[in-house]
């Protein structure tokens, strides 16, 4: 996979390794949100989902800031919305599209937040399986002071990252939030000085990812995204049961318990790619 994959200027796409690198490319606008991102971000997603050498994914901007959010170059316009579908309802916001595709993702995602990050572009950063930020970075739900509400699906990811009360807080409020306080809250996993934070989230990936079964990460990341909305754990234990039943199956466990008693790596042949197959 290269950065000729995605057809957005303003999302590239780089290779580490096993890594893909899905960086917003608009420095002068401080990676300011627009169509173009959108496109480019669910594009980058779709073609790491299709690549099996592609095993994780981080997300990350270029220059001083992650995201600033929505760019507002047009002003009191920046938020017109598109006309209704016809069967009247609103349309999709844009936020919430990538934000889904983030989460539908079959690969570990690690957010490099290199810097500040405001509206959409902290809540795309919520379906992120790790965040790890940057001594520079700070964080705005800013949206009651624009006179907008939460988007990007974050009105149900960020009470599970940080719970109810710190999500209330935070978005009724809307101030910038330290990030001191995001990592006390849990909304970030750790901080490191802002020219580490890239190394520091391709260091994680990769041990996310090492000695692992492609499919089983891809399945287990759906088992505990799903789990977060179970009514409880019998629900849980009832998609576990189906996974477990599948995956003892296939050739991947196979390998997996054999290698184990030969005290070798294992080499598992299943494919993510395969998974929408069967």
């Amino acid at each position: 996979m290269t950065a000729g994959a995605v057809a957005s200027q303003e999302v590239v796409v780089e290779r580490v390794g096993a890594i893909a690198i899905v960086r917003l490319n608009r420095p002068h606008r401080l990676n300011a949100f627009t169509e173009s991102i959108r496109v480019g971000i669910i594009e980058a997603f779709d073609a790491c989902d299709a690549d099996d050498d592609v095993r994780a994914v981080v997300l990350t901007g270029t220059g001083r800031a992650f995201c600033a959010g929505a760019d507002l170059e047009h002003g009191g316009d920046t938020f017109l919305p598109d006309e209704p579908g016809d069967d009247g309802a609103a349309p999709a916001d844009a936020g919430g599209q990538v934000s889904l595709r983030i989460y539908r993702s079959t690969k570990p995602v690690i957010a490099a937040i290199n810097g500040p990050a405001a509206g959409v572009g902290v809540t795309m950063t919520l379906p992120a399986d790790v965040r790890i930020a940057s001594e520079t970075a700070k964080f705005g739900f800013v949206f009651t002071r624009r006179g907008l509400v939460p988007e990007a699906c974050s009105t149900w990811f960020l009470p599970r990252v940080v719970g109810i009360s710190t999500a209330a807080e935070w978005t009724l409020g809307g101030r910038m939030v330290p990030v001191a306080e995001a990592l006390d809250r849990g909304l970030v996993r750790e901080v490191v000085p802002a020219e580490q934070v890239l190394e520091r989230a391709l260091a994680v990936a990769n041990e996310m990812i090492a000695g692992t079964a492609p499919v089983s990460v891809a399945l287990t990341r759906s088992l505990l995204w799903g789990a977060l909305g179970a009514s409880g754990p019998e629900e849980a234990h009832r998609a576990e049961s189906e996974v477990l039943y599948r995956r003892g199956l296939s050739a991947d466990v196979q390998e997996g318990v054999q290698a184990f008693l030969d005290k070798r790596a294992p080499e598992f042949p299943d494919r993510v790619s395969g998974l929408g197959a069967g």
